[in-house]
Formats: structure tokens, sequence, C-alpha cells
């Protein structure tokens, strides 16, 4: 049986390229393939491959002292959900385009926001029903899926999450309880921080993300619709019968899938079935 895990650890890695050499050769030595991230700040790794050699890796890479502790979400699929092994060094695991304003220590990011159970979530929200939910997350991602009432920028990268909170146009949630959730929790490490540099006063963030939310309420609790993943699958169900909140771009049917722009040369995402076809406005316009 094949599966697929997901996981981060922010950690001190004073060798991040000797690290890398190391992960590279467990994880094709066990016919694992997917992406592995490396950084000053710690890992972020998504692999697939046979249930017995995924257990080896998680094994082998705990023996890391930094890496003792962390924690792997397992998911449905497959290595045949990837088109190879990568395994690469960056300035940043998760890329906010800020790597000198994050800060590791052997506890994990400095100056984060309080993680919170989904349980727990739950409690602060029926406790503070003032508090928000934030996306942590491409426009895109949150189109098919999301918390109920979820403040979602419009952001098409990761990157532009430093601008739009250096805008003010979330300065009205300074004093307000902020839930931030993401995939399965990295980006909101970041992102949680950020925030409480710029003053926001109750930041929070849904420890292991949103998959791990959806492994304890599905979409009978406060999530509706289905999540993206950055993989052949594009979207998986949350829950047994998801909403469809997006509308195909092509056809105007509702959907839960994400497909590519039709220009070949554009990276953007959109909602769009299978099968159908189309453009984002700016190559539309130049068509």
């Amino acid at each position: 049986m094949e599966k697929v895990i997901l996981y981060y650890a922010f950690t001190p890695l004073p060798d991040p390229a000797a690290i890398r050499l190391w992960q590279r050769t467990l994880a094709a030595s066990l016919g694992l393939r997917g992406r592995i991230l490396l950084s000053e700040h710690g890992i972020n790794g998504t692999l697939g491959g046979e249930m017995t050699a995924l257990k080896r890796y998680i094994r082998e890479t705990r023996e890391y002292p930094g890496f003792k502790g962390m924690e792997f979400k397992w998911s449905a699929g497959s290595a045949a959900d990837y088109p190879k092994l990568s395994v690469k060094v960056r300035p940043e695991i998760v890329t906010f385009g800020v790597p000198d304003e994050v800060m590791v220590d052997e506890n994990g990011i400095v100056g984060g926001g309080v993680h919170l159970s989904p349980q727990e979530v739950h409690e602060l929200v029926e406790e503070k029903p003032e508090a928000v939910f934030f996306d942590g997350r491409n426009a895109y991602e949150s189109e098919v899926g999301r918390f109920k009432g979820a403040i979602r920028p419009e952001v098409s990268r990761t990157e532009e999450f430093v601008a739009e909170l250096d805008s003010g146009r979330y300065d009205h949630l300074k004093q307000t309880p902020v839930i931030t959730y993401c995939t399965g929790g990295i980006r909101c490490e970041v992102l949680s921080s950020l925030m409480v540099s710029r003053g926001f006063e109750e930041v929070y963030q849904l420890d292991g993300g949103i998959a791990k939310y959806g492994e304890a309420y599905g979409d009978k609790g406060l999530w509706e619709g289905s999540l993206y993943v950055f993989d052949q699958r594009g979207t998986i169900a949350i829950g047994e019968d998801p909403a469809r909140l997006a509308v195909c771009r092509d056809c105007g049917e509702p959907t839960s899938e994400v497909g590519d722009c039709s220009d070949p040369s554009c990276l953007r995402q959109f909602p769009l079935h299978r099968g159908c076809t189309a453009g984002c406005e700016e190559h539309a316009a130049a068509g």
C-alpha cells in the first residue's frame, strides 16, 4: 500500500547542504518521490511511496536531534503523484521573501502565534465569537475550500502576504482574536509571527492545519469545501460529501477542482473542471 506523508520542522540547521545530501540519499534509497526543502530555518517535505519505506524514512529522519519530535501527517496518495524526487536548499522553507525576519530556536519559530488543536479552535470560537479566521493560502486555494466567514487575502503567491499586512488593509483586526490556518500548518507558522511583529495582539494558528482539522471534524464543523494540495491530486475531499464552492472558469458550473491556465507560459491556477480549458484574464485579453 502506498501513502503520502507531509511534515515540517522549524529548527536551526547549521549546515543545510549536508542535511540535503543525507536526505536525498535516504529518500532515493527507499524509492520515495516528492519534494524536500531545507534552509537554516529547518525542513519542509512531502513524500509519496510504499508505507514500509515511508515508515523507515520517518524512523531514520527522527534520528537527527532537531527532527526528533517532528510530526508526520499521513494522507491518501502515492509516489505517482509526484514527477520525481527533489531535495533543495533555499533561503526559506516556505517563501515569504523575508528570511531575515524569521527567527528559530530549538523550540521552533520565535514570536509566533498560539497553537490551537481543532477542538481548542472550536472552544475559542465559542468563547470569543468575534474571533476571525485568516486564510494563509493563495486565493485560488481558498476558492475551493475555507473556514466559514474567513478573511481571504487576494494573493496569488505567498510572497505577497508581507505587502498585504503592511498595506494597513487588516489593521482593524489588530485588537481582534485572529486564527490563521493553512494546508498543513507551515505557512501559518511564519504568517502568525509576521502578524505578531506588526502589532496584531491576539494571534492563534490551527495546529496541523486544515489536514489535521479534517481528520477530526471533516466538513461537519467549521470547514466547508475541499482542500487544495500541491501535487497531481489537485484537491482532496474534506468529509464525505464536501460542498463545491468554486465556479469553473470555463463552463460556469460549481466545482471543487483546480486547473492550469491554458497558456503554457502562464503558471496561474484557478477553479476548472477536468476537461475544461480557460485562460486567465491577462492571456484571454491578449488572445
